[in-house]
């Protein structure tokens, strides 16, 4: 396949100015990216596209995917799913995220092992349409701790699997290894909502952490953690944690550890849910919805604070809100950049670039991620509209032309299964 994508308005993902330029495909690469005035003459013969008025940029990467997490209202419906039904609706997700232009994924658990590795590797076969995806296991938690839905009552499945002491960590990171994770997530501190491990809680052990940590890393695979308490971010740091997620309440300390180590760790805040959450809080009068919402306050205010002057310190932050809520579905991701634009401070052009060159480094692909550059894969997405003046136009689906991943076009459409594929069309 040859494709010429000519005239577009061309956004590299550096953070360079956007120039009139033309693109050359050939299979699932870029093979020229040359100003609009040059001539091409390899792209001889190649299918052209006219992208007058076009704003072409990469493709967009989801740094805290949870495909597996399929909308529901709490997680333990997510337990009460049967697999084979889990993998159908996990599909459904990867389908509606491709559509939302993501055309990567890392993943930041899922609901029971297997089914990241078993979506991630049918992407990869070509047996069904979705994002590159790193697949990751379910989230490791304390008996308590986030993700633990079991009473002494009742045994109810959720989406953690709950660990306690060095030994059974161990053998169940081991687990998820075997069974072909790429990341396996833990639940260092609490949450908002869990009764037992509150935000601000640390109820991880540094053996407990370090265990894992040494395991995984033992056979070149990564580890992510959920870590909100200031003092969950400094064990994460001292563990040689890769991906540590949310950060809220980092102090100083933690800041400037965070800083030390900001070439090998990435971060990500994820706070598409907590907003989308509090909006639809400020409606409920009931007494409980009051009660959550000032709990929910002091979380979002620490994010903001948190997050901002983790970008003054260039601690690298991939975009990533939690989606796969019934308060924040799956494939609505690409507000994930206006979140980042309205309360982090971010630039339009800072926020796009979390969205892919950062997104192709956390990928552990940022040699052919994240940028229009020869060479590169064409992961890429032909807007119309301007995303640097308002990166709102991303949430909207039909302003794509095309989503392009790995040369091939799709488009965005209503109905399921969300996008369809574009066959190249021979040249005249």
């Amino acid at each position: 396949m040859r494709l010429l994508i000519d005239n577009a308005r061309v956004w590299d993902g550096t953070g360079a100015a956007p120039f009139a330029a033309k693109v050359l495909i050939e299979d699932e690469r870029i093979a020229a990216l040359v100003p609009q005035a040059e001539t091409l003459t390899a792209a001889e013969g190649a299918e052209r596209i006219d992208a007058s008025n076009k704003f072409l940029m990469p493709g967009m990467i989801e740094g805290h995917a949870h495909l597996s997490f399929v909308d529901v209202a709490r997680g333990t419906q997510l337990g009460e799913l049967p697999p084979e039904e889990h993998t159908l609706l996990t599909m459904d997700a990867a389908r509606k995220l491709l559509g939302a232009g993501f055309t990567s994924a890392c993943s930041a658990a899922a609901a029971k092992i297997r089914l990241d590795v078993a979506v991630r590797d049918a992407i990869e076969s070509g047996l069904i349409d979705g994002p590159r995806l790193l697949a990751a296991s379910p989230e490791l938690t304390v008996t308590g701790g986030l993700g633990d839905g079991r009473r002494l009552h009742l045994h109810q499945e959720s989406f953690g699997i709950a660990v306690d002491g060095a030994d059974e960590m161990l053998r169940t990171v081991r687990l998820c290894l075997r069974e072909g994770v790429d990341i396996v997530k833990l639940n260092i501190s609490g949450d908002t909502g869990t009764e037992s491990a509150p935000n601000e809680a640390t109820v991880m052990t540094d053996g407990e952490i370090a265990v894992a940590v040494e395991a995984v890393h033992g056979i070149g695979r990564r580890v992510a953690a959920h870590a909100r308490a200031s003092e969950s971010v400094k064990r994460s740091v001292r563990h040689g944690v890769d991906i540590i997620y949310h950060c809220d309440f980092a102090d100083s300390e933690a800041l400037d550890m965070l800083e030390g180590v900001k070439d090998r760790v990435f971060t990500g805040p994820a706070i598409g849910l907590v907003v989308n959450r509090m909006a639809q809080l400020r409606g409920d009068n009931t007494p409980q919805g009051r009660i959550f919402l000032e709990r929910l306050k002091p979380l979002y205010e620490a994010t903001c604070r948190t997050h901002a002057e983790m970008k003054k310190r260039g601690i690298r932050i991939v975009v990533g809100g939690d989606y796969g809520f019934a308060a924040n579905p799956q494939g609505t991701n690409a507000r994930d950049l206006e979140h980042f634009v309205t309360h982090f401070g971010f630039s339009a052009s800072e926020a796009l670039q979390a969205a892919t060159r950062t997104g192709g480094e956390i990928m552990k692909r940022g040699h052919e991620l994240g940028q229009i550059k020869p060479g590169y894969l064409a992961d890429l997405l032909l807007v119309d509209g301007d995303p640097l003046s308002d990166v709102r136009v991303l949430q909207d689906k039909n302003r794509f032309a095309f989503i392009m991943k790995g040369g091939a076009r799709y488009t965005p459409c209503n109905a399921a299964p969300h996008i369809r594929r574009v066959e190249a069309t021979p040249p005249a």
